[in-house]
């Protein structure tokens, strides 16, 4: 049973709930030796707002991994191996996708996003990822 939880994604979004959810994630990691990824899903709504705010791509990059920073620093100090990935498209299925593809042992999810429209929407996805991920998932409220 010992190695039940060592590949954990963990759904990041840069909101505070995410960064409960990284608490989560870090704790599992080290209680059974593993490894977290953290991705951050930029879907095509974020992709056309970024483009319009920022001056080049490199701009948008720099704030893509502002959002992410809380998280890393979490990851960084808590001493646990971690990796960091941006990908692209609808956060659900994505999510999904790279889940069931590098097969992981268990996803962290938060059940909200940054904002009460999001709220629902992530509520969505995170359904959405219970639904069709083959590991477990931690939603963490």
């Amino acid at each position: 049973m010992s190695h039940l939880f060592k590949g954990i994604l963990l759904a990041a979004d840069g909101s505070e709930n995410s960064l409960r959810s990284a608490q989560y994630a870090i704790e599992l990691a080290i209680k059974f030796d593993g490894t977290v990824d953290a991705v951050y899903v930029v879907d095509g709504e974020t992709a056309k707002q970024d483009v319009l705010h920022a001056q080049d791509k490199f701009a948008i990059e720099k704030q893509r991994n502002e959002k992410l920073q809380p998280i890393r620093e979490l990851l960084e100090q808590s001493g646990v191996d971690y990796q960091t990935h941006f990908l692209h498209g609808e956060p659900g299925p994505k999510l999904v996708e790279f889940a069931n593809d590098r097969d992981f042992d268990c996803v962290v999810i938060g059940s909200r996003g940054l904002n009460n429209l999001q709220s629902f929407i992530l509520g969505s996805v995170s359904h959405k990822v219970v639904k069709r991920v083959d590991c477990p998932v931690l939603v963490v409220k």
